[in-house]
């Protein structure tokens, strides 16, 4: 057998690669759009809960046809104490492989990538399905998607207005500070999660809770606005849908399973279901499914995390790495 490599990019590799907005939201768009096209393979996620701290791992598994052409598996964890020790909550690694016949390409950072990928699907349904005009602009949560989330909205919108809040008061100003500086505006950081979500255009609730518990009330929700909700344990309200014109998944098999997530209870008690979902995201992004329709069209998008979104720009990562001569080689075999 002819000797096999694959490519290492770690987490300084993939910061130094300095992917522009653009870049990014490129590469999951497209992935969102071969999805929708049926040129993809998906597996719901699965959990690996040690039982030792208070956090499990998601697994999450999927592979592409030509062009993109590559099989991934991605593991993540995802505990929540980690701030105590200095560490972000998630941390991983992107595996890539040839679908062809199962040679290792790469592997990949996935901390940044998931950030990263996270904040371009919750900016690419807001293209979509947000109303062109939105001006105002509400985040709760300040964990690294966080970041992306805000970033890549404000690239696409260029909101007049930007509340940030999190649980945590250090985490919050810091977090506005570091959005302020690095988009160059304003942004005003609350106390209290009313004082962030009431009457904004665009609400993401990206939180941290130990437990389901309904911080997100439906009726601070502006009619019209656009609402993602994506924590792993839900903060929003069982009438959350009951508002809603159109409801949104990222992949109904991975939305429709599984204890965690923003919408569990929602599915469970059938508010969300086969016959209450519009579409998946990737089917508006393919022009298979109508995105919004109207100003008064109040929507939500759930997006669990797709492993293809990783594996697109996984693979858009590879080839600017390729381009720059970056990365590390390692011999497989």
């Amino acid at each position: 057998m002819k000797p096999l490599y694959l490519t290492y990019l770690n987490a300084l590799d993939v910061e130094a690669l300095a992917l522009e907005d653009g870049e990014i939201l490129a590469a999951v768009e497209s992935g969102l759009a071969a999805q929708g096209r049926g040129e993809t393979v998906i597996e719901p996620r699965m959990h690996l809960e040690p039982g030792a701290a208070n956090g499990h791992f998601n697994v999450l598994r999927g592979a592409f046809r030509p062009p993109v052409n590559y099989a991934g598996v991605k593991v993540i964890s995802d505990f929540v104490d980690n701030y105590k020790e200095g560490l972000p909550s998630e941390m991983g690694l992107l595996f890539l492989m040839d679908p062809g016949n199962g040679v290792p390409k790469a592997i990949i950072d996935g901390s940044h990538l998931t950030d990263m990928r996270t904040g371009a699907i919750t900016a690419i349904g807001a293209k979509y399905l947000a109303r062109k005009e939105s001006k105002v602009l509400a985040h709760v949560g300040a964990r690294g998607t966080a970041y992306w989330n805000v970033r890549l909205l404000d690239h696409l919108f260029h909101f007049d207005e930007i509340r940030v809040h999190s649980r945590r008061k250090e985490s919050r100003d810091a977090f506005g500070a570091r959005l302020s500086r690095d988009l160059g505006k304003p942004v005003i950081v609350t106390d209290d999660w009313e004082g962030c979500v009431r009457g904004a255009d665009i609400v993401v609730e990206a939180s941290r809770l130990d437990r389901p518990t309904p911080m997100l009330k439906t009726e601070w929700i502006k009619p019209g606005a656009f609402v993602v909700p994506y924590g792993t344990m839900s903060a929003v309200e069982l009438s959350l849908t009951d508002i809603m014109a159109k409801l949104v998944v990222d992949d109904w098999g991975q939305c429709k399973g599984g204890k965690f997530g923003s919408l569990r209870a929602h599915v469970e008690a059938g508010k969300l279901s086969e016959t209450t979902l519009h579409a998946e995201m990737g089917e508006i992004v393919a022009g298979r499914k109508p995105g919004r329709e109207s100003d008064d069209e109040t929507i939500l998008f759930w997006h669990r995390g797709l492993s293809l979104s990783d594996i697109a720009l996984g693979s858009a990562m590879l080839d600017k790495a390729e381009r720059l001569g970056m990365g590390h080689r390692l011999r497989y075999a």
